[in-house]
């Protein structure tokens, strides 16, 4: 089985729930909502909706997994998880906890008392995509069965068990700023599904800018073996729509950090990112749509798009 959803609703919840049936609560690491608030997140949503949740970051920031201080918000988590039938609790340490913390980690995980909870573990930095602090940490995780979370594009887990958590953050030189390709969303497929096959329950995560659109393009993959289109505007017309979303007069730099990374589906069926068009044309302050759409023309970069 493979369940698919965002990281945070990124649109409405009765929007979302109508779409997808699995959302990762991010909002927990930021703070400990209220017990009776928990409870109505839970009676709200449809009856065989799934939430997963992050921990605190007083687990993962601020104890950095230390058990004397980590414990206490642990238990807390803990109760969250259980009020909303969450069966996945994600702790995600940040960048600078490095391999240095893995004495304190592995005691954290072997002394916490989960009642049933899986406890997933998303390190990141480049340091724990090194092949000798792989071999350190997967005899760890296997000992404690914690699933190894990762984004299935930069590397594969060293551990997973029954449980195949991805989250996906974007392939753009700056995080969450990208748009999934169709191609994309075939090879993301091929990664996950054979963790499928072989019996793990996989969970896929989007957390990028169009995390809802894709999350929904790669579950009508998953279940139709199709992928809809990107929106129901092409070439031109697509890219008219998404400069329009820009308050002018504004530079091309601007504009290519707010919707460059958005992709556009041409007339004869290709999909092409935003940027890749402004990148030809002249770093200068446009007044307006027209005056842009106006250079494309003029620089014959909208041929194929009309």
């Amino acid at each position: 089985m493979i369940k698919v959803g965002c990281c945070g609703y990124p649109v409405s919840r009765n929007k979302y729930w109508e779409s997808l049936s699995l959302v990762e609560l991010n909002n927990t690491f930021y703070s400990y909502p209220r017990i009776q608030t928990v409870v109505k997140w839970r009676e709200e949503a449809p009856k065989d909706f799934e939430f997963t949740v992050k921990a605190h970051q007083d687990i993962s920031h601020k104890s950095r997994l230390r058990l004397e201080t980590a414990l206490e918000p642990f238990e807390k988590m803990k109760g969250i998880c259980r009020e909303l039938r969450a069966k996945i609790l994600l702790i995600q340490t940040p960048a600078s906890f490095t391999p240095e913390g893995l004495e304190a980690a592995e005691r954290f995980f072997k002394s916490i008392s989960r009642n049933g909870l899986t406890i997933a573990w998303e390190t990141r930095g480049p340091v724990w995509e090194e092949q000798k602090v792989r071999q350190r940490l997967k005899p760890i995780l296997e000992k404690l069965d914690v699933p190894h979370v990762t984004d299935p594009f930069k590397t594969v887990p060293i551990y997973m068990g029954r449980t195949a958590y991805f989250r996906l953050h974007g392939r753009g030189e700056e995080m969450y700023y990208y748009q999934y390709s169709d191609d994309e969303l075939r090879d993301l497929y091929n990664l996950v599904e054979p963790f499928s096959r072989e019996g793990s329950e996989v969970y896929v995560l989007f957390n990028n800018l169009s995390m809802f659109d894709d999350s929904k393009r790669f579950l009508s993959l998953v279940k139709e073996g199709r992928i809809p289109p990107l929106r129901e505007k092409k070439g031109l017309e697509a890219v008219g729509d998404l400069l329009s979303r820009i308050v002018y007069p504004s530079t091309k730099s601007a504009i290519s950090k707010k919707v460059g990374w958005n992709l556009i589906e041409t007339v004869e069926g290709r999909q092409i990112r935003l940027s890749e068009l402004l990148d030809d044309l002249p770093s200068r302050t446009y007044k307006n749509v027209e005056d842009l759409l106006s250079e494309l023309r003029k620089r014959r970069l909208s041929e194929g798009l009309s």
